[in-house]
Formats: C-alpha cells, structure tokens, sequence
C-alpha cells in the first residue's frame, strides 16, 4: 500500500467517524446545541477544528450527513416506483414515500440516529432548508409526487397543502419516536420497521382519502 493511499484511508476513516458522531450527537442534542469543536472532541479528534478541516460549516456537515444515507434510500425509493408503475392507488404510492427509508433504518441495525437526526433539523430553521433542498434534488421523490397527485380525490388548493404539511410530519416524527423507542429500549406499537412502515402507510393513506368538513358546517 502507498503511502498516499494509506492516508487517504485514514483521512476516510476519519470523516466517517465524525459523520457518526456528528449524526448522535444532533440527534440526541438538537443541531443548535452541539458546536462543531464539540464533535471534533466527542470524536477523539486532537485537533478541535478537525471538522471544519475536513467538512467546513456546520450547515456542510448537515449535508454530508443527510448524502451519506440519501444514497441509499433513494435506490431503494427508485426500484418501488418502478415497481409501482402507473398505478392509480393512492396507497402504492404512499408506500413508496415510506418504506424506502424504513427499511433503510432497519438495515443499520440499533442503534440508528438518522430518524432523530432528521426530525432535530427539520424542526431548526437554520438548517431546515438544507433538508427541504437535499430532499427535493432526487428523482424517485419527483416520481411519486407526481404519482400521487395523479391519484389523489379533488380536494381544495389549501387543504391538499395542508395536508401534505401533515404527511411530512408523520414521516419526520414517527419515525423518530421509534427510533428513540428502540434506542432506549422501550415497548414500540409495532414490532419490525417494515410493520412500523405499513401502519404509517395506512394513517397517511387514511388521511389523504379523509372527507373535507364543508367551509359552513365548520362555523
């Protein structure tokens, strides 16, 4: 082995650690509370600007952390819609929404900090945008946005709005509760990531198919 490619194992293996510690970190804390010299030294870097070094901002490390698992769940995203086809089940698509990235966190094993992590910079104005941007850059989300809307009952411009608002934070924060769950070794409602999934399937399809209140009956 040469020595440049040893360093550069090293300098990997580095940066994989503090996306690691970086990710338990915010999950745990909140993205506001936790400096990036604190990752550095959670990480057992001796150098505290270990971070900024290998990753520049806090806002750049929140991307590579969310990269380092978009990847995959967008793999798993793409071959369901394929799989879909042109269905016109609201459901089939719901499911494509979901299930990627449960089973994404079911395949790192326990514990995982991407759900928590998730939820933490979703809820972070400062860092909010950042997710919102990393989420809407990949195909298969386009895919089956597109999917559902073709799918979807008429409903009126702000309640379709509103309801996605709720869908999104069904997916943000259930899964994080369930992660915490497991994490801390607490009883989950359901047993498996893939039965977890199959639950928010049906409370967000359940949703979308809901009656809309009459504008009058609501005075």
């Amino acid at each position: 082995m040469s020595g440049r490619t040893a360093r550069a194992e090293r300098v990997g293996a580095t940066r994989e650690l503090i996306l690691t510690t970086a990710e338990r970190l915010f999950a745990e804390h909140g993205l506001f509370a936790v400096s990036n010299r604190q990752v550095s030294e959670a990480a057992g870097q001796g150098n505290n600007a270990a971070v900024g070094y290998h990753f520049g901002t806090k806002g750049d490390l929140v991307r590579a952390i969310v990269r380092r698992h978009s990847g995959a769940v967008e793999d798993l995203r793409l071959r369901m819609v394929e799989a879909t086809g042109d269905s016109t089940d609201v459901r089939d698509w719901v499911a494509c929404l979901v299930h990627p990235t449960a089973e994404h966190l079911d395949a790192l094993g326990t514990p995982t900090w991407f759900a928590r992590f998730g939820a933490q910079a979703m809820t972070d104005p400062g860092f909010r945008p950042i997710m919102v941007e990393e989420a809407l850059s990949a195909p298969s989300l386009h895919q089956v946005m597109a999917g559902l809307n073709g799918c979807l009952p008429e409903l009126p411009a702000d309640v379709r709005e509103e309801r996605y608002h709720m869908a999104r934070q069904l997916l943000v924060h259930m899964f994080a509760e369930r992660e915490r769950a497991l994490d801390e070794g607490t009883a989950t409602p359901r047993g498996s990531w893939r039965e977890a999934a199959t639950g928010l399937v049906d409370a967000i399809t359940g949703m979308w198919l809901a009656p809309v209140t009459p504008a009058a009956a609501q005075r």
